[in-house]
């Protein structure tokens, strides 16, 4: 086989190689949308704090119908109150957090609310585990935090916090109220509204649904580079064979 001949092979499996490669990013990259928290007054033991929260759409076909947020320890449901919502959307506490929602929004349209704390507890990060559900069922969870120096795929939202001003202290805690279940619950909502005592449970899912997802990037990757050096070894029999012959 000479050199050029052999050039040229390489080139078409360079070229293919780059194509699958780029499928393979493509697939990997698919669950891109996210849950985001920003404060007003992003420091320790503030008081009176607006957080405002942007999920994100993901869903190509539906809209969102319920934001569901579980309050980081030192922020009692009683001490949260909504200050801004899409409209129809209302507000619930449950034991652990609360939830926001109503109407579905238009397919594509991010929920975003705010809502009134009454205090921020003492800590330089807080995660605001988020739940998100669409009007045809589906839910997002994030509500996976950073372990071992690795990023999350699917990320709680994080709200680093500044050093508690001089002379802040701690007011008084306010009680967890019970949960308030929605008159009609549906499916989907019953789904994101899972009890306290369901957090590992969940986390667990989630895990085992991420593990899949990389499993099968890994298995694409391997099967392209397995089809990419058949096809070298092919293209060079069979060069050799139209030698000889």
């Amino acid at each position: 086989m000479s050199t050029h001949h052999f050039g040229r092979a390489t080139r078409r499996i360079g070229l293919v190689g780059a194509a699958a490669l780029t499928a393979t990013l493509a697939m990997a990259g698919t669950a891109s949308a996210h849950a985001e928290v920003e404060a007003d007054t992003p420091q320790a033991l503030a008081e009176n704090v607006t957080l405002s929260f942007v999920c994100e759409a993901e869903s190509s076909s539906a809209g969102f119908t319920e934001v569901r947020i579980v309050l980081p320890d030192g922020i009692a449901p009683a001490d949260v109150s909504l200050d801004e919502a899409p409209k129809g959307w209302t507000f619930k506490a449950t034991a652990d957090g609360y939830t926001v929602g109503g109407t579905a929004l238009k397919t594509g349209v991010d929920a975003e609310h705010k809502i009134k704390v009454r205090q921020l507890p003492d800590a330089k990060e807080i995660a605001f585990k988020t739940i998100d559900t669409y009007s045809d069922g589906e839910v997002s969870r994030w509500i996976e935090l950073p372990s071992g120096g690795e990023e999350p795929e699917q990320p709680a939202p994080l709200l680093e916090l500044k050093a508690a001003a001089p002379g802040a202290k701690p007011v008084d805690t306010s009680p967890t109220p019970s949960a308030t279940p929605s008159a009609t619950p549906s499916a989907a909502s019953t789904a994101a509204t899972e009890p306290a005592g369901t957090a590992t449970t969940s986390n667990t899912a989630t895990e085992e649904d991420d593990g899949m997802s990389s499993g099968v990037v890994v298995g694409v990757i391997v099967v392209a580079l397995l089809v990419l050096g058949g096809g070298a070894w092919w293209l060079v029999k069979r060069r050799a064979a139209s030698r000889i012959s």
